[in-house]
């Protein structure tokens, strides 16, 4: 059976009994420009464990929902201009993480590639569709209330998704059904893309030696 590069540890599924072990689906990618310094590490077979700085604290706590809610071991440390505002810094560690899931994912053999989850919280509901297709695409229905939560500017929540869409080269649909509250519509979408991501990255047992197109590329 063909398997994807070697790595250290390793991931597993099976099925009608049988045993069937993959390489660790792990990437480091490190950035640095003249604006952002960035360095993410990411397991996607974890147990979410989340280390992040960014300097940015609410788009450190959403980080920590990807985690958390996609079971994926994220460690991200990055510096950036923050004394001139978030965008540079936000849209780096969005740009090094897309680039650090494409990295893990490989050719994308054996995942099952398509992802969905709505994420109630309080109020607000959010439903994340994805596919890891190979055609990055963002179709962005958030409709958030105000300019800011705490110092964080909501514009930028765009800005992340565009930046991760573009370099794991995902198709990505956020459509926003309820929610009032900016906070609350913000994590539930992070909260629902954790979830379509860790559904879309799963290994497939009734595939696992495939890419999972009828193309046979992705």
């Amino acid at each position: 059976m063909q398997t994807r590069d070697s790595l250290s540890n390793s991931s597993s599924a099976s099925l009608a009994g049988l045993k069937l072990e993959f390489p660790a689906r792990t990437a480091e990618v490190h950035r640095a420009t003249g604006e952002t310094n960035v360095q993410v590490s990411l397991n996607l077979d974890g147990q979410g464990k989340c280390s992040v700085k960014t300097g940015v604290p609410f788009l450190d706590h959403m980080l920590h929902q990807i985690a958390s809610h996609g079971l994926v071991d994220l460690d991200i440390q990055a510096t950036g201009d923050i004394e001139i505002d978030d965008h540079h810094t936000n849209e780096d560690v969005g740009i090094t993480l897309g680039q650090a899931l494409s990295k893990a994912l490989g050719d994308r053999k054996g995942i099952v590639r398509f992802g969905h989850f709505f994420a109630p919280l309080d109020e607000a509901l959010v439903q994340v569709t994805l596919d890891f297709s190979g055609r990055p695409h963002l179709s962005y229905g958030l409709q958030i209330p105000t300019e800011r939560v705490g110092t964080y500017d909501t514009q930028l929540v765009r800005e992340f998704f565009v930046a991760v869409v573009n370099h794991s080269q995902m198709t990505l649909h956020i459509r926003q059904l309820e929610g009032i509250n900016s906070h609350h519509i913000i994590e539930a979408t992070f909260k629902a893309f954790a979830r379509a991501l860790r559904m879309a990255t799963e290994i497939d047992p009734r595939r696992a030696d495939l890419i999972p197109s009828s193309k046979g590329v992705l």
